[in-house]
């Protein structure tokens, strides 16, 4: 009898993520700006609080994270209680197709936005519907244009990912009351810490049913491996989340982690600073050298060449040279390079390899 066992609908048009290199054959001296990871790492407060965690390994974590939601309530001024923690902000962006999106439905991102979007609609048996962005700035008419009563769920990154622009306010608030009267606007926050002032959409959704934020402690704080994000939104959304949400989902140390980082916003501000002077000094510096980048908002700068070809060469150079950065042809910009803004080492060696290669052309 042939085997009758088949993946959902959806399941295998999704393709595998695949993450920033990591290494390189041959090379030791590996410069790694794939994953727009910070350079600094984590805070101390971070690295003392899981430290001390390890005495309760045997333990199991809280189920309902409330330190961590109060710590986050606390800085960024939030209700704790609209909080949810999740393994990563992939894992919110997750639970929010999962419980808002399902066949016949329909989920709006943009043409140069996250890949999870994407993934996680597919993976709850929606339809992704990508819109196109206005030279690489999230385009809202367009958005609105393409809403339809099919549309449940519409995302975007603000700063995105992997074009660094975002929209101001004004643009968020006119999408905000423009979808559907059944769609959820999220906005996703990865990068938000790195825009002095930003709160990553609250006042918006303080206003409002239909939007809920994400927030991730990846980037800024410096927590990539130990996966922990979290989501803010109105009571009743919160709420469906929280239901199928895992009840053991964030380990103790990762918690731990979690809040001494949010907490320490002196770190963040350090973090924040020295994440600007040296983006600015990239950007300036590529520039110079014939490589164009749009006005960063984020821990990275998208660079861009004349053609696919030649941004697949200057990739293969940067290997050659024992540097890491992103290829980002799968997100719709084969001309372009993703670089992570590294310390000032990373990035005077960044640029000093790809003026090497611009120059032997």
């Amino acid at each position: 009898m042939a085997n009758q066992i088949k993946p959902q609908p959806g399941i295998m048009d999704i393709a595998l993520y695949v993450g920033g290199a990591s290494h390189v054959d041959g090379q030791t001296n590996v410069l790694k700006l794939s994953s727009n990871e910070n350079p600094l790492g984590p805070s101390s407060a971070a690295k003392d609080a899981v430290a001390r965690s390890v005495h309760e390994m045997h333990r199991y974590p809280s189920t309902d994270h409330t330190p961590l939601r109060q710590a986050i309530g606390e800085t960024w001024a939030v209700d704790p209680d609209r909080v949810i923690c999740g393994v990563g902000s992939d894992e919110i962006i997750h639970f929010l197709c999962q419980c808002y999106a399902g066949k016949g439905d329909e989920v709006i991102h943009t043409e140069h936005g996250f890949a999870m979007y994407r993934i996680s609609a597919l993976a709850a048996g929606a339809t992704p519907v990508e819109v196109k962005e206005n030279d690489r700035v999230t385009d809202v008419d367009a958005i609105l244009a393409a809403c339809t009563d099919k549309t449940k769920l519409v995302f975007i990154a603000n700063p995105n990912n992997p074009t660094s622009t975002m929209i101001g306010e004004g643009e968020m608030i006119r999408l905000a009351d423009g979808i559907p009267p059944q769609a959820i606007l999220v906005l996703d926050g990865a990068y938000a810490e790195f825009v002095d002032g930003y709160d990553g959409g609250v006042s918006i959704i303080e206003a409002r049913d239909n939007v809920v934020m994400t927030r991730t402690f990846s980037k800024i704080y410096g927590l990539g491996g130990l996966r922990v994000g979290w989501g803010y939104g109105p009571k009743e959304i919160i709420d469906v989340l929280n239901r199928i949400r895992g009840p053991f989902n964030l380990s103790s140390a990762a918690l731990a982690a979690a809040e001494a980082s949010v907490r320490d916003t002196d770190y963040l501000q350090k973090c924040r600073i020295e994440n600007a002077k040296w983006r600015d000094w990239l950007s300036n510096a590529l520039a110079e050298i014939g490589v164009p980048c749009d006005t960063s908002t984020a821990n990275f700068v998208l660079a861009r060449f004349g053609s696919e070809a030649e941004a697949n060469a200057c990739d293969d150079h940067l290997k050659s040279e024992g540097i890491l950065i992103r290829r980002v042809a799968g997100y719709n910009l084969p001309h372009c390079l993703r670089i992570t803004v590294g310390d000032e080492s990373a990035c005077r060696r960044v640029v000093h390899a790809i003026a090497q290669f611009k120059g032997a052309r």
